[in-house]
């Protein structure tokens, strides 16, 4: 009997050692508008396999000459950026989960792991070739909408480049690209470079699958409701709800990438009437709370890292209307925010900000006389 148990918990221990792997990586993005309109893109940022630095933000210059990657070097798409943005980053690289540009245009990447396949790489198509990294700078720092976008996907090749400065991890990615109109698409390379654009639902993104499969997945919950169920009467006894929130029973609350989805879209559209852009971004802020991932709820106790005190390791908004980039880390839950209106792009210089270098969660007391 005993080794019956212990084979049971070794296979329940292995199943969940995939699960980690495949659950590392998760994030989840949102969409919220305001009356004033105002466009906010928001989004958490999950990497449970080690401290990936997310909380530094580099700010890029206007007319800055980018060289891309390919498995050969730098001899990928060369080009010159027309606008100056700013980016989250990832492992001390120019480039990271989500950024802004000074147009307001939004460029997020997110996970997809078993189903992004770039293009195989041809050094005759070099000049065309850029990686992940590049692929976001190229769009952040190129366009200004994101009809703009849909017109020059065809002008690149993503390929894949491994790159050991994010600690052996792949890089399967899919895009969320959004501008103040309230335009906003995902953008996925799958099949060995099949290009499919999906125009978003809500602006709501997470992980695998596919965004077609999502979008398929919510018919099982078109019955959730922000109104509370009606008592129902059976024979002699009458059953009523236990409380408020009785119309969104049912809602999937667990971690996985489909259950995320839709909770961010059931969530997105039941938000409450948002005057202005502040509003929204707080709001924001206020969803996505019920994203973050305590660490212990993703990895086993030996399996924790032990340079990261939590899986969501950023939670940024973008408010597009407004050029103001605001984000909160999983080591100083204060929010900062950057106006992009203030940086003459023309002149800055690139550089990296950190923000959070002394890794301390502000407090402030308030004294009792």
């Amino acid at each position: 009997m005993r080794q019956k148990w212990s084979g049971k918990v070794a296979l329940v221990t292995f199943f969940l050692n995939i699960s980690i792997l495949n659950q590392a990586i998760a994030c989840t993005g949102i969409s919220l508008k305001s009356t004033d309109g105002s466009v906010v893109v928001a989004r958490t940022v999950e990497w449970a396999l080690s401290d990936a630095q997310h909380n530094k933000i580099i700010v890029i210059p206007r007319n800055k000459t980018f060289k891309a990657k390919t498995p050969d070097g730098l001899n990928g798409k060369k080009w010159e950026g027309r606008y100056g943005f700013v980016s989250m980053t990832a492992y001390d690289q120019p480039f990271g989960p989500d950024g802004m540009n000074e147009k307001g245009l939004y460029v997020g990447m997110y996970y997809l792991p078993g189903y992004a396949s770039y293009s195989a790489y041809n050094p005759k198509l070099a000049a065309s070739s850029v990686s992940v990294g590049d692929f976001m700078q190229w769009m952040l720092s190129s366009f200004k909408t994101v009809q703009e976008v849909r017109k020059n996907l065809n002008s690149v090749r993503v390929v894949n480049v491994d790159d050991p400065n994010f600690g052996g991890a792949d890089l399967p990615f899919h895009w969320k690209i959004a501008d103040p109109s309230g335009a906003s698409i995902v953008i996925e390379i799958v099949e060995g470079g099949e290009v499919k654009v999906y125009d978003t639902f809500l602006g709501v993104v997470t992980n695998s699958p596919t965004y077609d499969w999502h979008l398929t997945n919510l018919r099982n919950y078109i019955k959730l409701s922000p109104l509370p169920s009606k008592p129902l009467s059976i024979d002699t006894f009458n059953l009523a709800p236990f409380g408020s929130g009785s119309g969104m029973k049912g809602l999937p609350g667990d971690f996985t990438p489909p259950s995320r989805f839709v909770r961010a879209a059931a969530l997105t559209a039941s938000v409450r009437t948002l005057p202005k852009s502040e509003d929204a971004v707080f709001e924001a802020f206020r969803i996505l709370d019920s994203f973050n991932i305590p660490l212990g709820a993703v990895a086993l106790g030996e399996n924790i890292p032990k340079d990261i005190e939590g899986a969501t390791q950023i939670t940024s908004a973008s408010d597009l209307k407004n050029k103001r980039y605001y984000f909160h880390t999983m080591s100083n839950r204060q929010i900062r925010m950057i106006d992009l209106n203030t940086i003459d792009f023309n002149r800055v210089k690139e550089q990296v900000i950190d923000d959070d270098a002394g890794r301390k969660h502000e407090i402030r007391e308030i004294t009792v006389k």
